[in-house]
């Protein structure tokens, strides 16, 4: 079966941009306060549950795996750019990393007590989004926690350069936050608390959810 070109345009764009992209990340997320303060709320639930793995879906250059380790969670990350996991890999080179992708995690069923997708899932075709809660649904253990960030709105926009100038072509998708809550709980999942927060000017507010899969799943 051919690869969905979602997959290929997301890949060859974040292999393009990996090493520019990392320095500008980076800064972002530490003066991200309030974001990561759901992560630091996220990891407190996820320890009460039993502590277990931790996966950092769409990983990038693994900022956001480091802060959960930090935080005191097992965390690895798995990424669909193979230059991405290389740039993670270098700068954090106690932390596993994996080339993979969301709709067909290489986890077993029930192996995982968190997963994050860090505003992972925008550039996933809205029709594909069920196979993906699906997924989580999967590997999550029964009392398992799964935050989720992404930019709000409805919408498709095609982004052509970003980071350092470097050409990309792939879409980037605004997710009305009710909407990512239904799919979540038709996957199985219970919503916990969503929050939606103003960006920087020029930027789609951001929106992050926070589900569990039940204890008798």
């Amino acid at each position: 079966m051919a690869e969905p070109s979602h997959l290929r345009e997301t890949r060859a764009s974040y292999d393009t941009v990996a090493v520019d992209y990392a320095e500008l990340v980076r800064p972002a997320f530490e003066g991200d306060l309030l974001g990561r303060a759901v992560l630091g709320a996220f990891a407190e639930l996820v320890r009460a549950a039993g502590g277990g793995p931790v996966a950092d879906v769409g990983c990038g250059p693994g900022h956001v795996t480091a802060h959960l380790h930090s935080l005191g969670l097992p965390a690895f990350g798995v990424e669909l750019s193979p230059g991405m996991v290389d740039v993670a890999r270098r700068d954090h080179p106690g932390l596993r990393f994996d080339v993979g992708t969301m709709t067909a995690l290489e986890l077993a069923d029930g192996e995982l007590d968190g997963v994050v997708a860090w505003y992972s899932i925008i550039h996933t075709p809205p029709e594909v989004l069920p196979t993906v809660f699906e997924e989580f649904h999967r590997v999550l253990a029964p009392g398992g926690h799964l935050l989720l960030g992404f930019h709000v709105g409805d919408e498709r926009r095609r982004k052509e350069k970003g980071y350092g100038g470097h050409a990309m072509t792939l879409d980037v998708y605004l997710l009305p936050p009710d909407r990512i809550a239904e799919l979540a709980i038709r996957a199985g999942l219970v919503v916990h608390a969503t929050l939606v927060r103003e960006l920087e000017s020029g930027r789609a507010p951001g929106a992050c959810l926070l589900v569990r899969k039940p204890r008798n799943s």
